[in-house]
């Protein structure tokens, strides 16, 4: 046997990975196998942030879903051993896990033994089980061990005040000082462990078990394999719009010729996010060259830039400190968490909730919509910031991304900027409002993927859910017609494309009638809405935070001018 072999087939023990991680080493289990992926982070195209938050986990789901075959064949260079047991995920250190050296551990294991051994001494009628005296294992009786108050670092935690958000309290456990917003988490917490399967590792092993079936009968379906003749219609319907903003605008019809402007961003979108999943031919170069050059020469994005911020949004959905998709404070806030100024693992700053926000978030859901219209510009700063900085891979298969971005996005701002908008149109007038209609009806693009979560948990549940609980807790599909899918461009079933992203748009119609049958045999409730009724929903929970944020807001001015320093 190799010195390799026996490397990758040696049996590490928990202590063992909790070590690593705790030397600084990025340990992500995969079907069984220790991965040390130190070397590749530099190197990841979907950015190092979403490897971070597998740290730690079994992340077999999460990783099989995002990669091809091939891909996963090469993981296995970064092999270092394998898990025999079950495996219970550690909150990864980015969440704010930590970890003991195994000097620590074995120290503790000491230590515990003597304790173990004194206990005896003095009672022996009491019986004890090992996890009661283990470093590393969650004691039986939680109230009485001190082994459960060395571990308790290890615990799932939020980093912000609201520390029970990850750990939950019984009714007699709540402490009476509780503040307004602890409670509201509390709430939340029980409203969602009432409403979802159990957290138990029986049940949520169960969970996985048959969604993992789940993927096995839709490869065996085909609904991998892409629908070319679907993309030869799109072509065509791209060309209709290209067409008929290039002959209105040379007939003259300068503001006018906005709307077919417009709708052909709108629909280059849906093949930009088919192919940034690797959905259409499922090669990494193939398809990511189709992403960038659609997002960048035609319209003005980063396509890698989409990548990062999304492979992170896939992995830590709705959460209020992780999911850059959510953190729009101070225009937004989808939950009371916001109102804490709570630090984003993401961008790694403060999102303060400062004076600004304090004046938006209480109407937010007035804005909303006049918002939206103008979120396309938002997405061209996330984009020069992420090209100009330099964020992404300096290494491997990508690194030549950035700048063939850097050109695509020059090219289109020189035919958009120069060639239509300061040679083709010839007053200012219309200038400007040719630029804020072309713009402005993209907003049903940033309605949509703001409506599949916007409504939906933001409760973290820890650690022990499993992958496709939450995915289906935190993601809502859209009801609508067959014939209004060119529209939603896929984007409809958010649920199933979480559960599945490589999964071609067009066959996702197909993919959800065997979803709703895995979801009714596994008890997970499938939020389904019309788009009508989607968007009351989301204008409910803006407006439900806006309230609290109101609340909050008078109970600290009672404060200032009482001189009541109680807890509210």
């Amino acid at each position: 046997m190799s010195v390799q072999t026996q490397r990758k087939s040696k049996v590490l023990s928990r202590k063992e990975v909790e070590g690593l991680i705790a030397n600084g080493r990025s340990i992500v289990i995969v079907d069984g196998k220790v991965l040390k992926v130190d070397a590749w982070l530099p190197y990841h195209p979907g950015g190092d942030k979403a490897i971070r938050h597998m740290i730690g986990r079994d992340a077999t789901d999460e990783v099989t879903r995002f990669h091809s075959s091939q891909t996963l064949e090469l993981m296995n260079r970064y092999q270092i051993g394998r898990v025999e047991a079950q495996w219970t995920n550690f909150l990864p250190p980015i969440q704010g896990g930590k970890f003991r050296t195994q000097e620590e551990l074995e120290r503790l294991s000491a230590e515990a033994y003597t304790e173990s051994c004194s206990s005896s001494e003095q009672d022996t009628t009491s019986s004890s089980s090992s996890a009661e005296h283990s470093p590393i294992f969650e004691p039986v009786d939680r109230s009485t061990s001190t082994t459960r108050k060395r571990n308790a670092s290890n615990l799932p935690r939020a980093s912000s005040s609201s520390s029970i958000s990850s750990v939950g309290l019984d009714d007699a456990a709540k402490p009476a000082t509780m503040s307004v917003l602890d409670r509201r988490t509390q709430q939340e917490l029980d409203f969602d462990k009432a409403k979802y399967p159990s957290l138990d590792a029986q049940t949520q092993n169960s969970i996985t078990q048959k969604y993992r079936e789940l993927q096995d009968r839709i490869e065996s379906e085909g609904l991998y394999k892409c629908n070319y003749a679907s993309y030869g219609i799109e072509c065509l319907r791209y060309g209709v719009f290209l067409c008929t903003f290039l002959y209105m605008l040379h007939a003259g019809w300068y503001i006018s010729s906005a709307v077919p402007l417009a709708c052909l961003w709108h629909q280059l979108t849906f093949t930009v996010h088919d192919a940034g999943h690797m959905g259409v031919t499922h090669d990494f170069t193939t398809d990511t060259t189709i992403a960038m050059f659609i997002a960048s020469y035609m319209g003005g994005l980063s396509a890698c830039w989409w990548k990062y911020n999304h492979n992170v949004h896939h992995l830590v959905t709705n959460h209020p400190e992780h999911d850059p998709d959510i953190q729009y404070i101070p225009f937004f806030a989808i939950t009371h968490r916001f109102l804490e100024s709570l630090t984003t693992t993401y961008y790694e700053w403060v999102m303060h909730y400062d004076a600004f926000a304090k004046a938006l978030i209480p109407i937010q859901q007035y804005t909303y919509y006049p918002i939206m219209l103008f979120a396309r510009f938002n997405l061209y700063r996330l984009s020069w910031v992420f090209l100009l900085s330099g964020t992404g891979p300096k290494k491997g298969p990508a690194w030549w991304h950035r700048y063939f971005e850097l050109v695509g996005i020059s090219f289109f701002w020189t035919w958009f900027g120069y060639g239509v908008v300061y040679r083709s149109i010839p007053d200012n007038f219309s200038r400007f409002w040719f630029v804020l209609i072309s713009h402005a009806l993209t907003s049903p693009l940033h309605i949509q993927i703001t409506l599949s979560h916007f409504a939906m948990s933001t409760a973290d549940l820890g650690v022990h859910e499993s992958f496709a609980q939450k995915m289906l807790r935190t993601t809502m599909d859209v009801d609508c017609p067959q014939w209004l899918d060119f529209f939603h461009g896929g984007l409809q079933f958010q649920a199933i494309h979480h559960l599945f992203p490589r999964i071609p748009r067009h066959n996702l119609r197909r993919t959800q009638k065997l979803v709703q049958e895995f979801c009714n045999e596994v008890d997970i409730p499938y939020a389904l809405y019309g788009f009508v009724d989607g968007n009351k929903r989301v204008i409910g929970r803006l407006a439900d935070v806006g309230r609290q944020a109101s609340i909050l807001a008078e109970c600290q001015r009672a404060i200032a001018a009482e001189g009541d320093y109680g807890l509210h």
